[in-house]
Parts: C-alpha cells; structure tokens; sequence
C-alpha cells in the first residue's frame, strides 16, 4: 500500500491533485485509515497510470472517468488505443522537430511543405525564393534550376519520385542492406547535384520528415507502397550513423 505522498511522489503529480480525483471519484484509496490517511493498491496504481496517460492526450476528467468506469471496459483494448495515439503524436512531434531542424540548418522562418508532388516543385520554388532567398542553400539551389530548361526541370523533378519507387522494390531487405544503403547514396548524391549540397545533417532530417506523416508520407507511400516513408527514415538513419 501507498500513502498518497508516496503515490503522488511515484508518478510525478501533486497530492492536490490526487485529493481531487478523489472528490470527483476518479482515482479513490483502496482504504482509508482510522486516522484518515488515504492508502493506494497496485489496481489504484495501474488506474493513475491510465489516467495520466489518458491526460496526455488532452482527455477531459470526466471523460476519463467514463472510459475507466464503462461496464464495457477492457484494459488491453484502451492501452491498444492510447499507444496508437502516442505513436501517432509522436510521429507528429518528429515532424514538426525536423521541420525545425531544416529551417535552422537552411535558414527558413516558415516554411509549409507538403511533400514531393511533382505539380507543386515550383510552388515550393517560389516559395523558397522568398523564405530562404539569401542562404547559401537557396542561392545553391537558384543557380541550378537557373541552368535548366522547364522540360529539364520536369524531368529532375519526376526522378524525386523514382527514387521512392526504387526503394518501395527494396522493402524486402534490411535498411542497412548494401542495396538500400546504396539507394540512400545515391539519393543523397542526386539533391547535392541537382537542388543543393545535402548535407547529413539535412538527410537525416529529410528521413524523419519523410515518415512524419501528412501529404509527403503520403506521396511517398504512393509511389513505393504503405511503408516506404518509414523504411526510407530507417535506411538514412543507417547511412548517416555509420
């Protein structure tokens, strides 16, 4: 049994705090003493594990409660459900820190990227013209599509999306397999030649954003099948910690 200091100093949260499930019948003692001290039991424990977990993920107290309290209620089916959930905001946390992360290394107050799509290159050019016009990436990246024609472009731009067809062909392997980390190579090579110099840096954030979700997973999973933006992410985390 746990006191509710020693409940409250276990999971991080006040006794004001635990004194207020309490009133409102959220988490209640296992028992309570003579002298009123509240005690807590290892299923009290499990259930402000739940609800803690439940508030992470901006559930309202009552809402909590009716979830714990369903006659329906079934402990494995809600921890499915909350990992899902974190998993999902913690694919978007990486998203949105890789987003930063490329602004930071390219010099980009604010940039909104959705993904690959051939149709939308040029958008994000002008774009870029004005986000990040006087970096040395964009002044890199200026000068290269300044030397081709539209058609030339075109083609650049189409072969972005061959590379995520490749590699959906190499799903089967091992991301640090001599073939992907091949792929992984070459694509790092090709943004150096074509767009800008892709530093590891900036690969291994292109990888994170790749499996963040949104339109680029999306157009990505579209060209190579449902995966590829998460297998790109590992095969550029292989390339880049060696």
């Amino acid at each position: 049994m746990l006191t509710v200091k020693q409940l409250a100093q276990k999971c991080g949260v006040s006794v004001r705090t635990l004194h207020h499930y309490d009133a409102i019948g959220l988490l209640r003692p296992a028992k309570t003493t003579e002298a009123g001290y509240r005690l807590y039991d290892e299923a009290a424990l499990e259930r402000l594990y739940l609800i803690l977990l439940f508030r992470e993920l901006g559930f309202r107290l009552r809402d909590i409660r009716g979830i714990l309290d369903a006659p329906d209620f079934d402990r494995n089916r809600v921890l499915e459900q909350q990992i899902a959930l974190l998993e999902r905001k913690q694919r978007h946390l990486e998203y949105i820190t890789n987003m930063a992360r490329l602004v930071k290394l390219m010099g980009v107050n604010n940039l909104e990227f959705e993904g690959f799509d051939v149709n939308k290159i040029d958008d994000y050019t002008e774009q870029a013209k004005t986000l990040y016009g006087k970096t040395d990436a964009y002044r890199e990246f200026e000068q290269k599509a300044k030397s081709r024609t539209k058609a030339q472009s075109d083609t650049v731009n189409g072969q972005v999306m061959e590379f995520f067809v490749r590699l959906g062909q190499l799903k089967n392997q091992s991301p640090d397999s001599e073939a992907v980390q091949n792929w992984v190579r070459q694509l790092q090579a090709f943004f150096t030649e074509n767009y800008y110099t892709c530093t590891p840096e900036i690969l291994m954030s292109l990888g994170q954003m790749y499996a963040g979700g949104g339109a680029m997973t999306e157009n990505i999973d579209a060209a190579g099948g449902e995966g590829t933006g998460a297998f790109a992410r590992e095969a550029i985390v292989c390339y880049c910690q060696k």
